[in-house]
């Protein structure tokens, strides 16, 4: 009689959420920059620091999977309140405030960190908002140094040639974007006397819907994605000193459902994504807040370890297992991590 030996069943174990600790200062203290990745880079590029001859920021710091960091050649022209997507071989910085001014410029690195220039943005703007979906690299809305409300929207293509799509249902500035399954989503923003609720949907042919508005209508939020669920949390009133503390939750069908809402109230909050969570971290213009809120992929919330800093206006990505908070206000050089492991 034959004897069969069972073969030894493995459960995967579920990674866990961690506070890493802090990474290597960056190399300007600055509020109000903006981050993305590409290939194995983290990268935060522009921002606002404290110098009396100049204070729009034009560096550039990258951070690899091991946390190394480097200083990369700056952006063309220095820059704060621009917004930062992925798209193919590039990580794209488009727009931003030059003080006196607002540009439309649209500075690329590739894979290897070299920058090159694409072409300008259909108009100058700083508080946009930019997300990727498909083949396409989208910066919309914001607004020009007049305080003139954008509704445009800028794409860009794998090899960053650009073309103008059909804007935003609602001109505003101050606005977020993400993207899940095949949409890339705009919600929120600022209309100038009011707030916005409106969420555009952009799907990979560009072609735009607009699916249910946020649950509360609000600027200064932020956004991005985890499992099926792209994520809007917190953000401010229009006219008002309070802060939301609502998490409107849109699924690839672009279903709309409330999850649990942040712990803290706040605005200027900046968020990411790594493994299987959704972080919020900092903000809070009235309060500084050192909060982090973590969503895992059915939703459930969390409150990992805070950060190491109150702060608020400061930008996140990740790389590899981290996801990395840097910057904010006052003028801070602080990178805080989190680890998937």
């Amino acid at each position: 009689m034959a004897l069969f030996r069972m073969k030894p069943q493995y459960i995967k174990r579920k990674k866990k959420l961690s506070y890493y600790g802090t990474a290597t200062a960056l190399s300007v203290a600055r509020d109000y920059l903006a981050a993305t990745s590409i290939g194995n880079y983290a990268l935060f590029g522009g921002g606002e620091s404290y110098n009396k001859s100049a204070n729009t920021s034009s560096v550039v710091d990258a951070y690899n999977k091991s946390l190394t960091r480097s200083i990369r050649k700056p952006l063309s022209e220095a820059r704060y309140s621009l917004a930062a997507t992925s798209i193919g071989n590039y990580a794209l910085f488009g727009g931003g405030h030059l003080g006196s001014s607002s540009s439309s410029v649209v500075d690329a690195y590739n894979k290897s960190l070299t920058r090159s220039t694409a072409t300008s943005l259909a108009s100058d703007r700083n508080k946009l908002a930019a997300t990727s979906v498909g083949n396409y690299a989208l910066f919309g809305g914001g607004e020009s140094y007049n305080n003139r409300k954008s509704s445009v929207v800028d794409a860009y293509d794998t090899s960053l040639t650009r073309s103008i799509r059909k804007p935003l249902s609602e001109a505003r500035d101050s606005l977020v974007a993400t993207s899940i399954g095949n949409y890339a989503l705009f919600g929120g923003g600022h209309l100038g006397s009011s707030s916005s609720s409106v969420v555009d949907a952009y799907d990979t042919s560009l072609t735009r819907s607009t699916p249910t508005p946020l649950s509360e209508a609000r600027y200064k939020l932020a956004a991005t994605s985890v499992g099926n669920y792209a994520l809007f949390g917190g953000g401010g009133f229009t006219g008002s000193y309070s802060s939301s503390s609502v998490v409107d939750a849109y699924d690839t069908s672009l279903t709309r459902s409330t999850a649990t809402a942040l712990s803290v109230a706040r605005d200027y909050l900046a968020a990411t994504s790594v493994g299987n969570y959704a972080l919020f971290g900092g903000g809070g213009i009235m309060r500084k807040s050192s909060v982090v809120d973590a969503y895992d992929t059915s939703l459930t919330r969390s409150t990992p370890t805070p950060l190491s800093e109150a702060r608020y206006s400061l930008a996140a990505t990740s790389v590899g297992n981290y996801a990395l908070f840097a910057g904010g206000y006052s003028y801070t050089d602080v990178v805080d991590v989190y680890q998937v492991a």
